[in-house]
């Protein structure tokens, strides 16, 4: 039986980790050690490891790696402290293998530390690109740090190699957040109202704004477009998810909150968990933002997506994601040609190109592969794309 280490910080890595935890849980060959930490202790983004409680999976440590603050200082001592308290950990408890996913800041120092004392990362999500943030290049860091990679399309696949990782150590096998919005269990129509609070029949527009850690612009001048367009069109219902931890983050909240008590019609939320989100993104008219789960998930409902800014710009996209440029008058643009394409069900039969729903049970065949026959120890060696 090996040892299965998974560390979760935000209510948006658990959301697309849900499913393939489980069957991690499930499964008789491996023993999850799920490892809370970040946004997900934190009050001010809703304790949201009462999730992860409420849907049954034990977890094995919390490890507070808080700062006060949304500077790029206190970020940057949450890495730090990520890097110390997670050695600790690990001295203790020592997992046959750590699975991180993505670019998040605070698991760069969670990989350095695993580095360190010399286990196994297996990194999920890699390959892809992010100009408008810093994640960006942390995703690549962590590609070098891990021994074993689960990209979500080819492309991205081809890259991690491009990157110096054997071929035989990267494997596409699509993105765990469309297996979740394909196959998760959904509340009904009339739950999700209720649940969201919407006591009218308006219909609704999803917003998820994060700070672009890369631009010259403050955070709270990068949400003013969006906020401004909002105004624009009362005639819908606005679920609001709030910024997450990122440098700018809290100060784009309490913007928020300031403006849902002027706004009766904007509702705001911590956070939605998996299976409400992903309930209302289904019915709703669309996603507006600059959300990976904009990228990822929502093409999966057939609805439209409105991208702005750079905060996801070089990823791949499917032609639901309708970019704008952060200006008022491109979001504004943007903003109609979603409502346009919702009214006219313009992406009725699109698929999206990040796989078909079986993304988990393909990780584990691989992971558990990889553990059978000790594919993940020993010297790593750089990868040269020339000598082929």
């Amino acid at each position: 039986m090996w040892n299965i280490c998974v560390v979760t910080s935000t209510r948006a890595d658990y959301g697309i980790l849900s499913g393939l935890l489980k069957k991690i849980d499930a499964d008789s060959e491996l023993t999850l050690k799920l490892v809370v930490t970040g946004m997900h202790l934190m009050p001010e983004f809703g304790e949201t490891y009462k999730e992860i409680e409420n849907d049954g999976l034990k977890i094995a440590e919390k490890i507070d790696i808080a700062e006060k603050g949304d500077t790029e200082l206190s970020v940057a001592k949450v890495m730090s402290n990520a890097t110390r308290k997670f050695a600790e950990y690990f001295a203790k408890n020592r997992p046959d293998i750590l699975i991180i996913l993505g670019d998040r800041t605070e698991m760069l120092g969670v990989a350095s530390a695993a580095l360190i004392m010399n286990i196994p990362i297996a990194h999920i999500h890699g390959g892809e690109l992010t100009f408008g943030a810093v994640d960006d290049a942390v995703r690549h860091s962590l590609t070098k740090m891990s021994r074993i990679h689960f990209t979500a399309c080819e492309e991205y696949r081809k890259r991690v190699i491009q990157m110096g990782e054997r071929p035989d150590t990267v494997f596409d096998v699509g993105a765990m957040g469309v297996e979740n919005a394909l196959k998760m269990e959904k509340f009904t129509k009339a739950e999700v109202r209720e649940r969201l609070h919407l006591d009218n029949d308006k219909p609704y527009v999803m917003v998820t704004f994060h700070p672009e850690t890369q631009s010259i612009l403050g955070a709270m001048l990068q949400v003013q477009p969006l906020l401004k367009t909002m105004k624009a069109h009362p005639e819908y219902n606005y679920v609001i998810t709030k910024a997450n931890s990122d440098a700018g983050g809290l100060s784009i909240n309490e913007l928020w909150e300031k403006e849902c008590k002027i706004e009766k019609n904007w509702n705001l939320y911590a956070s939605l968990g998996a299976k409400l989100y992903l309930s209302a993104v289904r019915d709703a008219q669309f996603v507006i933002g600059n959300s990976s789960s904009a990228i990822l998930e929502v093409p999966s409902f057939k609805i439209p997506s409105v991208d702005i800014g750079d905060r996801q710009k070089g990823r791949i996209m499917a032609e639901s994601v309708i970019h704008a440029d952060n200006n008022e008058e491109a979001v504004s643009a943007a903003f109609e040609e979603a409502v346009k394409a919702r009214r006219e069900d313009r992406f009725k039969d699109m698929k999206s190109p990040f796989g078909e729903g079986d993304t988990a049970d393909r990780i584990l065949e691989h992971l558990k592969d990889a553990l059978r026959f000790n594919k993940i120890g020993g010297k790593k060696e750089f990868y040269d794309l020339y000598r082929e």
